[in-house]
């Protein structure tokens, strides 16, 4: 029987799970193994128990029994890659299973799922030594099997929200596949993407406003000025036809301060002739009573004075960052300095 590959992963305080070593020197002994000090992580592999079950650290009890020309795949590389809104969970406590891509027959690991889908090895790639499918190929795979079309499009946006994927580039990949299961359904995302939506409420609010009215489709975080030329805001959504924006408050808006923020920021772009609607973290359990509230404000937008005292021009000195192109181009101090202010999970 062939070995698994064994890990060599380049990251502090992530602990590779071991073989028993009847020593004791390089794993636990047999009887060490059976007792309260370790956990075993899959068949014949044991890290100690105090070891906390992060997502990365998750990821790597299940990779450690990939072979050659196996990779981790889904949320799993795409969180190993760098894209923190994938954590691997659903709803507040349960865990998604680390998705693997398998050449052989194998039961999975604890926590873990195995597929045996075609996997070319180009298509993988080592990232601090756990090998991992290339973003795009991980992403598709997300959209593709993503419980409803809403899940589908919240991987795609924050997979270009970490610069990983781009629209274009996933695009491409759709081209090439052949009539595989989910297909249809990352189509259906693809066209409904965007690449600067910094959450995945974000998102979902965007998908409500979409495809529960008939209103104008929001352009997602692009900022907003004075005819001076003055930075009045970067709302959510904006919807530059109608004067119409959005924002969702989620947790972080309940405090004094960050209400007091919203209310200053609604009468700011108000004073330009800017209408608003806000989605509250409650409106997800009643979503016809936030579109009521969305169809309403486009009302009173397309009833206003038909002040337009602001723009989306971006003047000179503002550097533009609402596509996944235009943050890779950045500079590593440009990027630290210009993207600091988004939203990170």
């Amino acid at each position: 029987m062939l070995e698994p590959t064994s890990l060599r992963v380049r990251r502090p305080r992530l602990v590779v799970p071991v073989r028993v070593d009847p020593a004791g020197l390089e794993g636990p002994t047999p009887g060490s193994a059976r007792g309260p000090g370790w956990r075993r992580t899959s068949q014949g592999f044991y890290v100690p128990s105090d070891v906390e079950r992060s997502p990365e650290q998750r990821i790597v009890e299940a990779a450690v029994v990939l072979r050659d020309d196996e990779a981790v795949t889904g949320w799993a590389s795409l969180r190993w890659m760098g894209a923190a809104w994938f954590d691997g969970t659903t709803g507040p406590t349960a865990l998604r299973d680390v998705p693997l891509l398998a050449r052989r027959d194998r039961a999975a690991p604890r926590g873990a799922v195995v597929s045996q889908e075609f996997l070319h090895p180009d298509e993988i790639t080592s990232v601090d030594g756990v090998p991992v499918t290339h973003a795009v190929r991980s992403v598709l795979r997300e959209m593709r099997l993503a419980r409803t079309l809403g899940d589908a499009v919240v991987a795609l946006d924050m997979a270009c929200y970490a610069d990983l994927v781009s629209l274009a580039e996933v695009a491409t990949r759709i081209r090439e596949l052949g009539p595989v299961t989910g297909v249809q359904q990352a189509r259906d995302a693809l066209a409904l993407g965007d690449e600067n939506s910094w959450s995945p409420q974000e998102t979902m609010m965007r998908g409500v406003w979409t495809r529960m009215t008939d209103l104008e489709r929001p352009l997602a975080n692009r900022p907003v000025f004075s005819l001076d030329g003055h930075h009045v805001g970067t709302p959510d959504l904006v919807a530059p036809v109608l004067g119409l924006v959005a924002q969702y408050n989620g947790s972080d808006h309940l405090s004094l301060a960050g209400a007091a923020a919203d209310t200053k920021k609604d009468a700011a772009y108000r004073d330009l002739g800017l209408e608003t609607v806000t989605m509250l973290a409650t409106d997800r359990s009643d979503l016809d009573d936030f579109v009521a509230r969305l169809n309403a404000a486009a009302r009173r937008a397309a009833a206003g004075n038909g002040r337009r005292l602001w723009t989306l021009q971006e003047p000179a000195w503002w550097t533009p960052t609402h596509t996944v192109a235009l943050r890779r181009g950045l500079q590593d101090h440009d990027r630290t300095r210009l993207l600091r202010y988004r939203r990170t999970a």
